[in-house]
């Protein structure tokens, strides 16, 4: 947790606070009363780069020192552009549940054989103390063929983080290239039936 973060009193309008380079958000607590704050947002945008799941100290409108997490985070459809963010308290001696990013590593065989590797679940959910909270799961995809697939169940797991997803999940896949000359063909064929069919 070396990253530090001043959050302030929100105190003007939303609007103004965003003209400002300031984020509205609200810190979540089970101890304690929610808080409504705003976040610099160059500095949470580094910080969601560098790990959105990552672990942050945030220093309150109180002078009081929290760790936190980044638990939702609202962004314009169109521009990307932060709205809102949502912070949750953690305790440090309590085990936490979160949701983290999956890395693929290797190059596929499929691919090479002319496959298209296709994610289908880049997250899973996993549960760990706090300083045990790794960056991402890695997945080694390099055996990984044509027509076949790898899940929850293939990650690489360290031994102090347990995985909460359904291990039966698909992460990833490789799909076969369609045999586009022979719906094209078949496309032909009906064309010059029809148009026979006519004369």
């Amino acid at each position: 947790m070396s990253t530090t973060i001043l959050l302030s009193e929100r105190t003007e309008p939303v609007k103004k606070l965003r003209a400002q380079g300031q984020i509205p958000a609200v810190v979540y607590s089970s101890r304690m009363d929610s808080e409504h704050v705003t976040v610099p947002e160059k500095e949470i945008r580094a910080s969601l780069k560098r790990n959105p799941h990552a672990i942050l100290q945030v220093t309150l409108p109180s002078n009081t020192n929290q760790p936190v997490i980044v638990h939702h985070v609202q962004k314009d459809s169109l521009t990307g552009q932060l709205l809102h963010i949502d912070f949750l308290q953690i305790d440090m001696q309590q085990n936490l549940d979160t949701s983290l990013a999956v890395h693929l590593t290797g190059e596929a065989r499929g691919t090479k054989e002319g496959g298209i590797l296709q994610i289908e679940t880049n997250e899973v959910m996993i549960r760990c103390m706090p300083d045990k909270l790794p960056e991402h799961l890695t997945l080694d995809v390099s055996h990984l063929g044509i027509g076949e697939h790898l899940t929850v169940a293939d990650l690489d797991i360290p031994k102090d983080v347990e995985v909460l997803s359904d291990p039966e999940i698909i992460l990833v896949t490789i799909l076969g290239i369609q045999k586009l000359d022979e719906a094209v063909e078949s496309k032909a064929e009906q064309e010059d039936e029809a148009v026979a069919s006519d004369v």
